[in-house]
């Protein structure tokens, strides 16, 4: 019977990695590595959040940096809501943490440098990087596993997805989807 579950589960999620997650769908348990080097994982959130998933290139980095700040300005807007904001990257969990740092970042930071969860929603992804920045005078060496694209996804309660953006724009990310459940409510 165990086997059986187990075959169950990885055929879904191989299907849904294949083509990815579509709206009013079922998004499947999923889990990634904070900034602070701990597992975070979606269930934790199922029927008492909606999560607010946003898939960013590379952290700090300027368009992500202004898609970042403008979740950081609406922060206190998404809690009312009673939203979980989560970026993700294929950024190791250090430049995360030095990212949140930097931008003083409420919010979590996720790392994907395999890129398993942008698989799963079918977000692409070009080969990782590595780039220098510094922050407070000290130089530091930033690298990533997997380059994705710019994608914002809504998750529901009850854990379907209610917002899929495939074309984003950084600036002003935040409110966009803002609007989208300002509509809904």
């Amino acid at each position: 019977m165990k086997i059986n579950v187990v075959l169950l589960s990885a055929l879904f999620f191989i299907s849904y990695s294949l083509r990815g997650i579509e709206i009013h769908e079922v998004v499947p348990n999923f889990q990634a590595v904070n900034s602070e080097g701990k597992t975070w994982n979606s269930q934790k959130f199922l029927g008492k959040k909606q999560i607010l998933l946003y898939f960013y290139p590379a952290a700090m980095t300027g368009g992500c940096t202004k898609q970042a700040c403008s979740y950081r300005k609406d922060y206190q807007k998404w809690k009312k809501l009673n939203v979980e904001v989560v970026g993700i990257s294929g950024d190791q969990t250090s430049n995360l943490s030095l990212f949140k740092r930097a931008e003083k970042l409420p919010f979590t930071l996720l790392s994907d440098p395999q890129g398993k969860v942008a698989k799963l929603f079918n977000v692409p992804m070009s080969e990782g990087g590595i780039i220098e920045r510094f922050f407070q005078g000290d130089k530091f060496t930033l690298e990533r596993g997997v380059t994705s694209k710019r994608w914002t996804f809504l998750i529901s309660k009850s854990g379907k997805l209610i917002y899929k953006n495939d074309q984003v724009t950084a600036s002003i990310d935040s409110s966009n989807v803002m609007k989208f459940i300002n509509k809904l409510n």
